[in-house]
């Protein structure tokens, strides 16, 4: 039986990932009011990690979550934990120079550090598997990936390396890629045991943690008078502190209209097969790397723990997922493996990432000590657990590396309310018909 993505993600999808992590912790619903030194809105990857890292060095922590612990995309993504950032090193290096992407770029090798270092320290049991690769869909691709590589080399990076077409077949046996980029010091892992594990650990650290805590309204602090706390209300509470960390990306709605209008959210989507053998699979992905290939509107994929393929792509720019979503995705999943034709497709999901104008973290401070961190472009696993540190560290007064992110110019996507979108589905239209060149 073939199972539709759900009509609304709001909703909260059946995700292979819910059920395959067991049940899920609960914590309570904020009644009343609380009092604090840092209220953090969001129960995501971003927002644990600041709660924790604040936890850690001493600060009282309430976290407000809308939903439950991981509902949003970091318990539903594609789980790549990828060295780097969603626009390549090369690019990054025109757009802000030689030593300001230096600098961000071995921030990013400290995000994956921080990955493996919360992993090992909370037993954490998150199936983690090294390896990924960016696989040339065309020909005319692989220039591009040779220079990335030649880039690397130049950053002092030995854990990526190039393969041509004959050798990425022992990685990925697809005749859809040309070569590619390799990079054993990223992986893969299952997200909604990670972010459950993190949550583990910031509550045994003394994290107050409430969900269905739906924040509507925050007031910066001194708002109401000189020396007045910040605050967070939802419909049955408040909590007062003194700093506030704004930590929901593509799920901020109407909370803060300037960081709002910095990101757009899309939705992406998943497929997962039913499970096969453990020899089948191998035989399609023999080192267990994940994949994703290098088209603007791209597929990426991977092997689940149980053998099953997860298979992602396709986008929406609109609230709601493209028509006959699940057959479209099973046939692109196909076109890359026939030989899982007679699979069924046991669960089909859908969230929203945030992107921003330029593809980079937006991480920043507001007037009346609130903090925030958004715009992960595809690329959060490992750097909002980043984002997270460096505010804690910004809030106990150590800005050095949390300004190497506020020094990246930001804009707002163009258009307002009403033509955003418009536009960036015109902008999209246009890199999609790249695709097919």
């Amino acid at each position: 039986m073939r199972i539709p993505v759900q009509p609304h993600l709001e909703a909260g999808p059946h995700t292979y990932y819910a059920d395959s992590a067991g049940p899920a912790p609960s914590h309570p619903r904020l009644l009343g009011e609380l009092r604090c030194d840092v209220c953090v809105i969001g129960g995501g990857f971003t927002g644990i990690s600041a709660a924790l890292n604040l936890a850690e060095a001493g600060y009282s922590v309430v976290l407000l979550e809308g939903a439950e612990i991981g509902w949003g995309a970091s318990g539903r993504n594609g789980g790549q934990m990828i060295t780097g950032y969603a626009p390549d090193m090369t690019k990054m290096i025109r757009m802000l120079g030689s030593d300001h992407a230096r600098q961000l770029w071995e921030l990013s090798l400290d995000a994956t550090h921080i990955v493996h270092d919360r992993i090992n320290t909370h037993q954490i049991d998150a199936e983690y598997k090294p390896g990924y690769v960016l696989a040339a869909a065309r020909p005319g691709h692989m220039p591009a990936l040779s220079a990335e590589q030649e880039c690397l080399n130049g950053l002092g990076y030995a854990q990526s390396r190039m393969v041509d077409r004959g050798e990425l077949g022992a990685i990925v046996a697809s005749s859809r890629f040309h070569g590619g980029l390799v990079d054993m010091g990223s992986g893969h892992l299952h997200p909604l045991k990670y972010v459950r594990g993190l949550a583990r650990a910031a509550a045994a650290a003394g994290v107050r943690i409430f969900e269905h805590s739906r924040v509507e309204r925050i007031l910066p602090a001194n708002e109401s008078g000189p020396g007045a706390p910040a605050a967070a209300f939802t419909d049955r509470g408040v909590v007062r502190c003194e700093n506030l960390v704004l930590c929901c990306n593509a799920y901020i709605g109407n909370l803060q209209h300037h960081v709002r209008s910095r990101i757009m959210p899309v939705g992406t989507y998943i497929i997962a097969t039913e499970p096969m053998s453990e020899a089948r699979s191998m035989a399609l992905l023999p080192t267990g790397c994940c994949i994703s290939d290098t088209n603007f509107v791209l597929d990426y994929f991977r092997l689940s723990a149980d053998h099953r393929m997860l298979f992602g792509g396709r986008v929406s720019y609109t609230t709601l997922p493209p028509p006959h979503l699940v057959e479209r995705m099973r046939q692109r999943m196909l076109a890359t493996f026939p030989e899982l034709h007679d699979l069924a497709i046991s669960h089909s999901w859908g969230g929203y990432v945030d992107i921003s104008m330029n593809r980079l973290p937006d991480i920043g401070r507001l007037p009346g000590r609130i903090y925030y961190a958004q715009g992960f472009s595809g690329q959060g696993v490992a750097l909002t657990g980043l984002a997270g540190k460096l505010i804690a560290s910004a809030i106990r007064g150590d800005n050095e590396k949390f300004d190497v992110f506020a020094r990246i110019p930001h804009r707002a996507f163009p258009g307002g309310p009403l033509l955003r979108m418009p536009l960036l589905l015109l902008a999209t239209l246009y890199s999609r018909l790249q695709d097919m060149i």
